[in-house]
């Protein structure tokens, strides 16, 4: 590994903890203005100082973040279906250079295993996986699933064990039992818990922090922060839980203290 994809990791991943959160908006490419992200800006502009890293797309980057902010960018790479659509049928949609000009940590795309596009999805992987390589950026995959196949550890571990195969410097998947056997099949490439659909606080915290107690590097969290009654404290508290590995309950307290700072209704 070059001396430039390493820098850009230790970038993403926190050089004290080996852990990441990472705060993932980057759903407009398929859904449009989802209501709680209408205003993207006003939306996360008050989290982004308290995440390892932000997913995002060229577009949201551009039209909403400061660009004085400086927390490493996960440029999502892909699209070109809307959710009225087959999300599996994508391509790639942002050139490497255009990453560079972000000054992009690192490239993403998602890989739909089991689905109807799935080798035109592994296809786009490889192919930023490869642009990745030449330049010293890290390619992110992100394992959606199939519609109809459920999200056990046999499938997850699947989905995971592909990307890494096929060059995911860092592989991003969902939350299912026996966590561990995911991880397990990815060696040394680590491993960042997505968020999923909106879950009421205390269970979403219960699920990262079991998440990496069996051994991953960090989470990539949405809806549950910025669908959250407040999203300062549960981005609070998921850090809490990632950087400090402090219990459920200590994580929701941290949550419920920051209630009357921060409320996006």
């Amino acid at each position: 590994m070059n001396w430039g994809m390493k820098n850009r990791i230790s970038r993403i991943f926190n050089p004290n903890t080996g852990h990441m959160v990472s705060l993932a908006v980057d759903g407009g490419y398929f859904e449009g203005a989802a209501k709680d992200l209408r205003d993207l800006g006003a939306a996360i502009n008050p989290l982004w100082p308290h995440a390892d890293a932000l997913m995002i797309t060229r577009g949201g980057l551009r039209a909403w973040i400061p660009p004085e902010m400086n927390k490493p960018v996960i440029l999502r790479m892909s699209g070109g279906a809307s959710a009225l659509k087959d999300l599996s049928d994508e391509t790639i949609t942002t050139s490497i250079d255009e990453a560079i000009r972000l000054n992009a940590s690192a490239i993403a795309c998602s890989i739909f295993v089991g689905a109807a596009h799935e080798k035109e999805s592994i296809a786009n992987l490889a192919r930023l996986a490869n642009e990745g390589e030449a330049v010293g950026m890290p390619a992110l995959a992100v394992t959606e699933a199939a519609e109809g196949i459920e999200r056990d550890a046999h499938y997850l571990g699947m989905a995971s064990r592909i990307a890494v195969e096929i060059g995911a410097r860092i592989v991003k998947t969902y939350y299912c039992a026996d966590f561990d056997e995911v991880i397990a099949v990815c060696g040394s490439v680590p491993v960042v818990m997505a968020s999923g659909e909106k879950l009421e606080e205390r269970e979403a915290l219960n699920m990262a922090a079991d998440a990496m107690s069996k051994g991953a590097s960090g989470v990539a969290m949405g809806p549950n922060i910025y669908q959250s009654d407040c999203p300062l404290g549960m981005i609070k508290a998921f850090r809490a839980i990632v950087h400090d590995g402090v219990s459920v309950q200590e994580a929701f307290e941290v949550y419920q203290s920051n209630k009357e700072f921060q409320s996006f209704d």
